[in-house]
């Protein structure tokens, strides 16, 4: 068993600190009472390959479930406003802006899905943003699950981070 004092020896110098940990080494959440409040902004993306027959079916509005996109689109949205009821140390934030966005990619049967969070606060919204793609893709797994049971999620990231202290991040290109 690794004990905390046993991990902090094996950290490297240069690794950053991990905020969710209190000195004792244990889950908390971090105080931001005095941060201050500034406009914040995160992007995310995520995919969910299917079969061409699934992919298809979803494209041409065929599918008996109706329209998987409005389903998916509210679900991601729904999901990105509950973050903080899912992962036990989010912050429960006062959203101001919520979008989902899908985008066909009939080549590979594939569907991105990208979102976007905002709001004015004292802590970032990069969670919000990665959970309204996961639920957003988990959805359309669902709706599809039938036709497909196959369908690979995959690709969940942050693209881009605005606001607070640390300014702007984007990902770095590959």
């Amino acid at each position: 068993m690794t004990t905390n004092t046993d991990m902090q020896e094996q950290k490297p110098e240069s690794a950053p600190e991990l905020s969710h940990l209190n000195q004792q080494g244990e889950a908390n959440m971090v105080d931001v009472t005095e941060k201050a409040m500034t406009s914040r902004t995160a992007t995310a993306q995520g995919f969910i390959k299917m079969n061409r027959a699934t992919f298809e079916l979803i494209t041409t509005g065929k599918h008996k479930k109706g329209d998987v996109f409005a389903v998916a689109r509210i679900a991601g949205i729904q999901a990105a406003k509950k973050c903080s009821d899912l992962i036990p140390l989010c912050h429960p934030l006062m959203l101001t802006k919520v979008q989902v966005d899908f985008t066909l990619d009939s080549e590979n049967s594939q569907v991105q899905v990208n979102s976007l969070c905002r709001l004015t606060g004292q802590t970032g919204v990069e969670m919000e943003a990665l959970t309204a793609v996961a639920i957003a893709c988990l959805t359309l797994f669902d709706m599809c699950k039938a036709a497909d049971p196959a369908m690979k999620i995959s690709g969940i990231e942050v693209l881009t981070k605005e606001g607070g202290k640390s300014g702007h991040w984007q990902k770095p290109s590959a």
